[in-house]
């Protein structure tokens, strides 16, 4: 009796120290998209000056990965890393290449022990495990992690956002800033839409005034690119080069034969006068000659322009209006399918083939189709049909900033809990179904000229990266309600060294306190501070004096803010190419303490005290009754970089992070 009292006394000891054990355990890390694995184990890895980031001898890849690891932690926490190849020591973050099938092209393990070993089959898993690390030791005043193992890997191959060059310009050095955003969050396919235009119901129903664009210089057709803003070649190649580097691919797309107004612009012949002249005129056979040259202008040669394995050439949204259009239409789709195989390329195409059903055969075989609406292309009947499919339906996934239909933000909570790439509209498949390749989300720049700016577009996609890079890794049950993962996300940066909308979360507090303010002064070299975002006050005292029109006090890359704008000498800002005016103008000699306070819908003035206007969304009609009507966005994210040339005296300037 006694020897079973004592075995059951021991077994309930062990069972309680085990208890104890498993509590001292470290919770799994929070991380977007959420790791697949983990197994906790106890105390830290403190993260040093004298941590080493150790490669393989041989292995250059994984040199570069250390080298990206090594330059990405030095801006995230000022502290540099050492790389170097060969022996190990103590302490040191060290990459592997494993063979562990369970791992495929993107997976990884992470060890972090007395080392930090990390293993990978590729360089872009290895990557994936640094981008784990990073967002670790951002939560984690950027130089601890806790000790455990992790095992992750994706469910989808390709996880995607599109972005709509071509109704607005977006400048390549926000695409750089988002090929990082991307990579931080592990996904891994960025599609630009290189050509598109406006409405023209909102420009006198005239294609001539309609704006249009071609983001591309072009030597085969001079002219051709778009004068409010291109790239250039030797841009685009080094933009997909960084890319490359950090594991992100880049889909470039033109959109044919709809969406095709920029080529009409240049080329009115090649317009479509029956179907309208955004529609290239299928049955005109200087389309083909003008399309043929310009896939071959990009996608021809030793070194072509666009360097990725895939292009995506358009097909969408073209009349069916009889049967001989529909029927061209699909011998123009298997057209550009084919010239884009001729140069290597696997060929995307936007769905639609229920929308153009017909006789005419299009190619299936290696074609990869984006389904964004079911009415357009039945994912059933495509699959069926047998092309594989990127997942990206409209009514879940499509951005459209302050147009008043589909989504000005994503329903976030709505995707988190129930989207996954195999819910496309309204049919859903079996998870990890063998055509469904990944997902997608967009934005659509559709209302040209709606002030929308290019940090407005980031305050809108931030947490739709977040969540939707959740969604198509590991995203069919997560297991952080989205309650959590909504306020622990705000800890995260857009990437190490990146903050494009100028955000700064946390408490209420001074970001920025000057008693003076000088003309051409450097403000960030001291502060860091290149901008402040949206749910800010800016405040000041002036004394003002005589200023020529166009007097800036404030600048950054992206904005200006003028104490007298170029055009009336108010106060005001430019950003994006738009000019916003307050209907205050100064006297000269007058005193005064100006506020200035923005947020995601307006921005405020006050003088003394007083609320002198908000600039918020207006509404813009275009036509006496009032059918056709555009929303007109005029927000700022506050620069703060540097001042400009001024005569005014400007003291006790302080930035808050919030709105006074």
């Amino acid at each position: 009796m006694k020897k079973h009292f004592s075995l059951l006394l021991t077994a309930l000891l062990l069972c309680l120290t085990l208890h104890l054990n498993a509590q001292n355990k470290n919770e799994k890390p929070f991380v977007i998209p959420e790791l697949r694995e983990w197994v906790g184990g106890e105390g830290m890895f403190n993260i040093t000056g004298k941590t080493r980031i150790v490669s393989p001898k041989e292995n250059e890849e994984l040199a570069e990965v250390a080298d990206i690891l090594a330059c990405d932690y030095k801006k995230m926490t000022n502290t540099t890393l050492k790389t170097k190849k060969g022996e190990t020591g103590k302490g040191d973050i060290i990459l592997t290449i494993a063979n562990n099938d369970k791992l495929g092209n993107e997976g990884y393990t992470i060890n972090i022990g007395e080392n930090v070993e990390i293993t990978a089959n590729t360089a872009r898993g290895a990557i994936w495990a640094t981008r784990t690390l990073l967002q670790i030791a951002e939560q984690n005043n950027g130089n601890t992690l806790p000790k455990g193992n992790i095992v992750d890997y994706p469910d989808y191959e390709m996880r995607s956002f599109m972005l709509d060059c071509g109704r607005k310009f977006i400048p390549i050095s926000f695409l750089h800033e988002y090929v990082d955003f991307m990579a931080y969050y592990k996904m891994n396919t960025f599609h630009i839409h290189l050509n598109d235009n406006a409405f023209k119901q909102y420009f006198g129903h005239d294609w001539a005034k309609t704006p249009s664009g071609f983001r591309l210089e072009s030597d085969f057709f001079p002219g051709l690119a778009s004068r409010d803003g291109y790239y250039t070649k030797k841009e685009f190649i080094e933009l997909q080069k960084h890319a490359e580097r950090v594991g992100v691919e880049i889909i470039p797309e033109f959109d044919v034969p709809a969406h095709s107004l920029a080529f009409v612009h240049y080329r009115p012949e090649l317009g479509s006068k029956e179907y309208g002249l955004d529609h290239l005129d299928l049955f005109n056979p200087a389309t083909y000659t003008f399309v043929d040259s310009l896939f071959m202008e990009f996608l021809g040669g030793e070194e072509p322009v666009f360097r990725g394995p895939r292009f995506h050439v358009g097909t969408d949204e073209y009349s069916n209006r009889d049967t001989a259009v529909v029927e061209k239409f699909r011998y123009f789709t298997d057209h550009c399918i084919r010239e884009a195989e001729k140069y290597g390329k696997q060929a995307c195409v936007w769905g639609a083939l229920t929308h153009a059903k017909g006789n005419t055969p299009v190619k299936v075989d290696n074609v990869l189709m984006y389904e964004w609406y079911n009415g357009y292309a039945d994912p059933t009947e495509m699959m069926k049909l047998g092309y594989d499919v990127i997942s990206i339906p409209d009514g879940w996934t499509y951005i459209v900033p302050a147009a008043g239909y589909y989504y000005d933000y994503l329903n976030c909570q709505h995707l988190y809990n129930n989207w996954t790439p195999a819910v496309i509209g309204n049919q859903t498949f079996p998870e990890k179904h063998p055509q469904i390749k990944g997902g997608s989300f967009a934005v659509w720049n559709d209302h040209a000229g709606n002030g929308i700016s290019c940090k407005d577009i980031h305050y809108r996609v931030f947490p739709a990266m977040q969540t939707m890079a959740v969604k198509m890794w590991t995203g069919a049950k997560p297991t952080v309600p989205y309650e959590v993962f909504d306020k622990v996300r705000l800890t995260l940066s857009d990437a190490p060294g990146v903050n494009i909308a100028g955000r700064f979360s946390g408490e209420k507090r001074t970001i920025l306190k000057l008693d003076e303010v000088k003309p051409k002064q450097v403000l960030a070299k001291k502060t860091r501070i290149k901008e402040i975002g949206f749910e800010y006050s800016v405040s000041f005292d002036i004394e003002y004096q005589n200023e020529r029109n166009g007097a800036a006090l404030f600048i950054s890359r992206d904005a200006e803010f003028y104490i007298a704008d170029p055009v009336e000498g108010k106060i005001g800002f430019s950003r994006d190419g738009y000019l916003n005016t307050f209907n205050y103008r100064f006297y000269p000699g007058e005193k005064a303490h100006v506020t200035i306070s923005g947020n995601q819908s307006e921005t405020k003035l006050y003088i003394n005290g007083k609320l002198i206007e908000t600039l918020d969304k207006q509404t813009i009609y275009h036509n006496e009754g009032g059918k056709d009507k555009m929303y007109y966005v005029r927000t700022l994210v506050f620069p703060l970089s540097r001042t400009g040339s001024f005569r005014s005296n400007v003291s006790n300037h302080e930035v808050v992070n919030y709105c006074k």
